[in-house]
């Protein structure tokens, strides 16, 4: 059995505290919880049942760990991930794992350093109906990439963003493009391959913050394929899909509802007898807009760890979206057009 501390006990918390703490992860156990704000600890401990702690070297010296899982603030995952490396256990980082490439670059090495695993969360990439697509183009059903796109068309008010002083801002945590839509800046380019270059414009149009809540890119991909990412915040006045759509010489597919959950989509110009039922066989209803893929996405981490296999979505794997993000805030900024790979000159992400 596999011991889980977590390091951060706000918002997305609640999904990793629910599944590791009410056991619905075979091998892993909820052990320990820590946050600086002292009653979001102590609420989230008493509700697992587990010790709870304001300082994290503490609960990592007096608590039995096999991974810790890091659940901060976007722009501190990189500090705390070099400060808790040296203990020796696996970590789990929730996305983004940094604002900076250099930040992620330097969590890569410590983490190689100490010989531990890193892993960044992308939970989407487990989605059912995202694992039949990725297999079908594994597969080579869709011949030569057309295009391929994400929709994320989500609510935050004014409201979201005023429960924490660090959302929306520069420092440490970006827009829409950064925090909403990184999951599916990840599925395009793990879907579509390496990206050649990025246009990209962005607005803030209907929230008081830093950053924006409202962007569009346009995506030129190294396999000649064209890409195009719509996503924003300000749907009012709810939540309306988060998408995507891969588009080839041989096949579409489109899987839609509002966390990439529901299959729209499964034409192909060579059927094969499993399509008939695929629209309904992979297709889920999730409660809310973070799916079910937490849960595969655990049972990923403790297949890793116990049996030593291959992690899915490593410190470089999580690096490339990271990039990519970092080159359409480029773009934003210049209004011109960012060839990758590129170290950032004016892209704002991640800036005090």
């Amino acid at each position: 059995m596999l011991k889980i501390a977590l390091v951060g006990c706000g918002r997305i918390s609640k999904r990793h505290a629910e599944l590791l703490g009410n056991k619905q992860i075979d091998g892993a156990e909820l052990v320990a919880v820590c946050d600086i704000i002292e009653e979001r600890a102590a609420a989230t401990a008493e509700q697992f049942n587990v010790p709870g702690f304001i300082d994290m070297h503490r609960m990592m010296r007096e608590v039995d760990i096999d991974i810790v899982v890091i659940l901060t603030e976007s722009g501190h995952h990189a500090r705390h991930v070099k400060e808790l490396a040296p203990y020796g256990k696996h970590i789990v980082v929730e996305k983004p794992m940094a604002l900076t490439l250099d930040d992620a670059d330097e969590m890569i090495r410590v983490c190689e350093r100490a010989r531990i695993k890193l892993f960044v969360v992308k939970q989407n990439r487990f989605n059912v109906p995202v694992v039949k697509l990725r297999e079908s183009l594994e597969r080579g059903r869709f011949g030569k990439l057309v295009m391929g796109t994400v929709r994320v068309r989500w609510c935050r008010p004014q409201a979201y963003y005023d429960q924490d002083a660090w959302r929306g801002t520069w420092a440490l945590d970006g827009g829409v493009l950064t925090n909403q839509a990184s999951h599916h800046v990840d599925l395009l380019e793990w879907m579509m391959g390496e990206v050649d270059s990025v246009v990209a414009m962005s607005r803030t149009a209907l929230v008081h913050i830093e950053a924006e809540d409202t962007a569009v890119v346009i995506l030129h991909f190294r396999n000649g394929a064209l890409g195009c990412i719509e996503a924003t915040t300000a749907v009012r006045p709810k939540d309306l899909e988060g998408s995507i759509s891969i588009l080839g010489e041989k096949g579409s597919v489109e899987i839609g509802g509002f966390a990439v959950n529901e299959m729209k989509v499964w034409n192909f110009v060579d059927p094969e007898p499993e399509d008939a039922v695929v629209m309904e066989k992979y297709s889920v209803n999730p409660p809310n807009v973070y799916g079910f893929g937490h849960q595969a996405y655990y049972g990923h981490v403790v297949d890793c760890i116990t049996n030593h296999k291959q992690h899915l979505v490593d410190g470089l794997e999580g690096r490339k979206s990271l990039e990519l993000i970092n080159a359409i805030y480029e773009s934003i900024e210049t209004g011109r057009e960012v060839k990758l790979h590129f170290r950032p000159k004016y892209s704002k992400l991640g800036a005090n």
